[in-house]
């Protein structure tokens, strides 16, 4: 019997396409989100010193007892509020089997998820693997990509089971307003909407805002999963470390899943989290670290023919190109990489119906020399 499916094949993502692309032309790559510089050799040391002392067999299908403890003590220190240790929280292998396994848990045929576009690209195959709808919102460019929330409530119907929301967003750098969560949290009150809200850019918000979590709201966080990574937060993408936190309920599902996909995850990296973790710092001071670079990049190119708002959160910065060409933006990404030794990400592959705003999207956390050069070429295009 062939087996078919939707879902993209291997290796044919657009992250996947542009990195060898940069690759293969000697380009700097500002397409794929990962840091290109060493993460805090504190941390490896930690890691390894786990390694040594033993950590080395199955950690608890939960995650490691003392890196749950330190995550809900950021949560009672960040948003004031708690998550059990015990059962509440669970750490996943990175925010993208959390969000497979919170989609699998609670999507089944014909359920309804709404998904805002441009949405990172796992949600919506995941949804479908799973026999359900993804219904989606398209952001406009043109008011900042802003929820339009009088037409998430002309979508709710009574196949709704998920809204996925994501702030700090990507690809487009956006963060959700109190107003923003205040407006889901009503349109989801008094039903058995579930809401799924992506954190993993959690702590690299700008200019002063305050993240506004999921469980920052009562009663959206009685329904609601909070996924977040460790990846994103300490510079180790390639780690695949993350967790998520949702009431006891719902975790319990949950588990039902995750238990029969990876059970639990790498034990010594846990404990070095955990050890990492006493010092708030350690997360606390991201966002400054992350704006500078960002101000940095945006400085370097503000005499450039690109078009720009300051990102709000995340490290990527959307940039409009506009004013240069009317080539469609995988057409002119993928001419900047060869001709012009850039990277970027078009935003259209993560649109409804490939909607084309002329706008690519360029990661930042990179070294300050890297975004030197990368600014030098973007100041030339013409």
């Amino acid at each position: 019997m062939q087996h078919t499916s939707k879902l993209p094949n291997v290796g044919t993502t657009i992250f996947s396409v542009m990195s060898a692309l940069a690759t293969e032309h000697g380009a700097i790559n500002l397409s794929q989100g990962f840091p290109n510089f060493k993460s805090d050799q504190k941390l490896i040391d930690l890691v390894s010193k786990a390694m040594n002392s033993g950590y080395n067999q199955y950690a608890p299908m939960l995650g490691d007892l003392e890196l749950r403890q330190a995550i809900a003590k950021k949560y009672e220190l960040l948003y004031n509020t708690s998550y059990h240790p015990e059962s509440e929280i669970v750490v996943t292998a990175g925010a993208t089997q959390a969000i497979f396994t919170i989609i699998t848990t609670f999507i089944k045929p014909n359920d309804e998820v709404i998904i805002f576009k441009p949405a990172y690209d796992s949600y919506e195959p995941n949804v479908e693997l799973n026999g359900g709808k993804a219904v989606p919102i398209q952001l406009q460019a043109s008011n900042g990509f802003k929820v339009n929330w009088h037409e998430v409530k002309e979508k709710i119907n009574s196949q709704t089971k998920m809204i996925i929301i994501n702030s700090p967003h990507n690809p487009t750098g956006s963060v959700f307003s109190k107003d923003d969560m205040l407006q889901l949290e009503n349109l989801t009150r008094n039903t058995n909407i579930m809401v799924l809200s992506d954190e993993v850019y959690e702590h690299m918000i700008y200019d002063g805002e305050n993240h506004q979590s999921a469980c920052l709201f009562p009663d959206l966080k009685t329904r609601s999963f909070v996924v977040a990574s460790f990846c994103k937060t300490f510079h180790n993408t390639g780690w695949r470390i993350g967790y998520c936190c949702a009431p006891k309920e719902l975790m319990q599902e949950f588990l039902k899943v995750h238990q029969f996909t990876v059970f639990c995850i790498h034990h010594p990296t846990q404990k070095g989290i955990a050890d990492y973790m006493q010092e708030p710092k350690h997360y606390l001071e991201l966002s400054d670290f992350y704006q500078k670079k960002r101000d940095l990049f945006l400085t370097l190119i503000k005499d450039s023919k690109f078009k720009f708002a300051a990102s709000k959160g995340t490290y990527f910065q959307v940039l409009d190109y506009s004013g240069i060409t009317q080539e469609h933006d995988v057409d002119f990404a993928k001419r900047l990489t060869i001709e012009s030794g850039i990277a970027s990400i078009p935003l259209s592959v993560f649109n409804s119906n490939n909607l084309d705003n002329k706008v690519l999207r360029f990661c930042f956390a990179k070294t300050d020399d890297t975004l030197k050069q990368a600014a030098d070429i973007l100041n030339r295009i013409i």
